[in-house]
């Protein structure tokens, strides 16, 4: 059978940037394919990668299917919208953008009537990294499975926190010094519901929102570090490690 894979982040380093068409026997595993690409990209079992397979988390022994597209996943680093677009949407808005972010707009939306507090976290891009100067970042998303992850946890920010509206807009593509990467912004009746909301949003995108970051500085250009994977994201070896 065949499945079409698609490698993110620092794996393209070693499987190229396209789509892998890779043959595999009926009944193969996320295992399998894993130990069939391992010669190719021996990062595969030191990352700590996650899998996903049709956009959605995987795990190791998952069965794979004909046409089925898997998403090798590293560690993560995900036009702006009217006024009217952002209250239309009700309690959640969501968007992946290559266009500067237009944060003073999409604040001025998100307050309503009934809000005490809107607290804004404003990611932006710093002219430095680990004692390096940074000349610019570049954003890349395994974009469908992004947007529903972002989703997922708006969803949950809503139900955990007890806010009433989250935005989540996270800019892909060349950023320079400056540019504004992640606008995440909670309204809440409260402002303690939403400070706590607003951290608990970036903290958890960083580590399961398949966003990746490339840093270009002065002497050369690496792929950041993610953090890790939360328990039960990456997929693991037979000994409980993860790959």
């Amino acid at each position: 059978m065949h499945v079409r894979v698609l490698p993110f982040g620092i794996l393209k380093e070693s499987l190229g940037s396209d789509p892998i068409a890779l043959d595999l026997p009926r009944g193969a595993t996320v295992t399998d394919l894993l130990a069939s690409l391992a010669a190719r990209a021996p990062a595969i079992e030191t990352l700590g990668i996650a899998v996903s397979v049709n956009a959605e988390y995987a795990n190791r022994t998952q069965i794979l299917r004909e046409g089925d597209e898997v998403g090798l996943l590293p560690p993560v680093s995900g036009g702006a919208p009217s006024q009217a677009q952002l209250k239309a949407e009700e309690s959640i808005f969501i968007r992946l953008t290559r266009d500067p972010i237009q944060a003073e707009a999409l604040v001025a939306a998100a307050k309503h009537g009934e809000d005490g507090a809107v607290i804004v976290f404003d990611g932006i891009v710093r002219n430095n990294s680990r004692g390096r100067k940074t000349l610019h970042l570049d954003y890349e998303a395994y974009e469908e499975m992004a947007k529903k992850q972002m989703n997922e946890l708006a969803r949950e920010a809503i139900t955990r926190h007890g806010v009433r509206n989250v935005a989540i807009i996270h800019r892909l593509g060349r950023l320079q010094v400056g540019e504004t990467s992640v606008l995440i912004i909670v309204s809440s009746a409260h402002r303690a519901k939403a400070y706590e909301a607003s951290r608990w949003l970036i903290d958890t995108l960083k580590k399961t929102v398949p966003i990746w970051k490339k840093e270009t500085f002065v002497d050369g250009a690496v792929w950041a570090d993610g953090e890790p994977f939360p328990p039960g994201y990456a997929v693991e070896g037979a000994d409980g490690s993860s790959t």
